[in-house]
């Protein structure tokens, strides 16, 4: 994930933004906005000024209705203030449409995730990864796979070559490490099972069937005045400029109201085509257990109620950094509903968080043009999610 530098953005300039640019929420909210307002600018107003971030836009799902609400600006150059149309970068929060993808090409016939990626890629047939099941890579447990793709790998050949090498460090199965190389691979067989490139597979498939349509792999040109400036952990401006399986990984720009309308499918609230809906909920069964959570298909989820602590545990940076031992959950566990579901995403320039509870009909989407703390994103949303929770009863 290259970034171009620009000027530093100065704290003062981030902060002056922040906290006088507040846009109101979606015209397309349900009535009852206004009540919910002011428990999300408790959490997020703070969170702004601390972290200087210049622009977040807030999607909440309460008893099942969508409301967003917009904050300070999309670029401090400009000043264009955030709207229902900015788009963001949502980083890892990207690797939930790939699942959704293979999901859906395992239940049209396409591909197994019991299978071997040898089936798929002949050049790894004997190879140590060529046993790697797909499975094992939705659930980041193929035996030690690197967070990133090696920076001297520039293209899929050069990847399979590598694959080729590999050599695991623990058992397939039995090792959890978090990894864009493993999910990114997943994005590239389940594309190649149907015969598709897989942005077009996104593009054309994928997010029409959800009814997302300012959500993109690659921006349109008539689009680009609604992409927001990203700023690095120091204020650096920089914007995702792609790379190797960065599509499958990491790759995909949407607004609030159309990631808010993905969480709404994952919880069944919204009418769409009924295998894609089986293919979400498909994405929400337990595998393997792993420090805190379960490890659905690239989701994660927790026992609800679920404490604060062991969502900053499961989230952490440690988390994401260094292997963990996983334990398969034999069988697999069913799709749950009283349980947090919940995804992290980030790139050099923008930070997500996305979290829900199906049998709350309550969840949250988090966009904010800035890299900011893991922590301090499960935090805010904790504390959102919760007051929402305690007012429903």
């Amino acid at each position: 994930m290259k970034s171009k530098t620009l000027k530093l953005i100065t704290t003062a300039t981030f902060a002056l933004f922040a906290l006088s640019t507040t846009s109101p929420a979606s015209r397309a909210a349900e009535v009852g906005t206004d009540a919910i307002k002011p428990t999300v600018d408790a959490a997020i107003r703070p969170l702004m000024a601390q972290y200087h971030i210049a622009g977040m836009a807030v999607g909440v799902i309460e008893n099942g209705k969508p409301y967003v609400y917009n904050y300070g600006v999309a670029s401090t150059q400009t000043g264009k203030p955030v709207t229902r149309d900015t788009l963001f970068e949502i980083g890892s929060v990207s690797k939930t449409f790939t699942a959704t993808l293979a999901s859906y090409a395992q239940l049209n016939g396409k591909l197994s995730l019991s299978d071997g990626t040898e089936r798929y890629l002949p050049t790894l047939q004997g190879r140590p990864f060529g046993k790697v099941s797909l499975l094992n890579l939705g659930t980041h447990t193929p035996g030690g796979l690197p967070l990133q793709v090696p920076d001297d790998i520039h293209n899929n050949a050069q990847l399979l070559q590598y694959f080729s090498n590999w050599q695991p460090a623990h058992p397939p199965g039995t090792f959890r490490t978090y990894s864009n190389p493993g999910i990114g691979t997943l994005g590239l067989i389940a594309a190649k099972s149907m015969g598709q490139d897989f942005t077009a597979l996104m593009e054309q498939r994928v997010f029409p069937a959800l009814g997302m349509t300012s959500t993109y792999l690659h921006v349109p040109a008539a689009k680009m005045p609604d992409y927001a400036q990203g700023y690095t952990k120091d204020g650096t401006p920089t914007r995702l400029t792609g790379g190797v399986i960065s599509a499958e990984a990491y790759g995909i720009r949407t607004t609030a109201p159309d990631l808010l309308r993905f969480v709404q499918a994952n919880m069944n609230l919204i009418p769409i085509d009924s295998t894609f809906q089986r293919a979400i909920t498909a994405t929400h069964t337990g595998y393997f257990q792993a420090s805190t959570f379960t490890q659905d298909l690239i989701w994660e989820q927790y026992p609800y109620p679920v404490a604060l602590k062991a969502l900053q545990a499961g989230n952490s940076p440690e988390v994401v950094s260094n292997g963990m031992p996983a334990t398969e959950i034999k069988p697999p566990l069913p799709p749950q509903q009283n349980v947090w579901i919940n995804k992290t995403g980030s790139t050099n320039g923008f930070g997500t968080y996305v979290a829900f509870v199906p049998e709350k009909r309550l969840g949250i989407v988090m966009l904010a043009n800035r890299n900011f703390p893991l922590e301090a994103r499960v935090t805010a949303a904790y504390q959102i999610l919760t007051a929402l929770a305690g007012s429903a009863h």
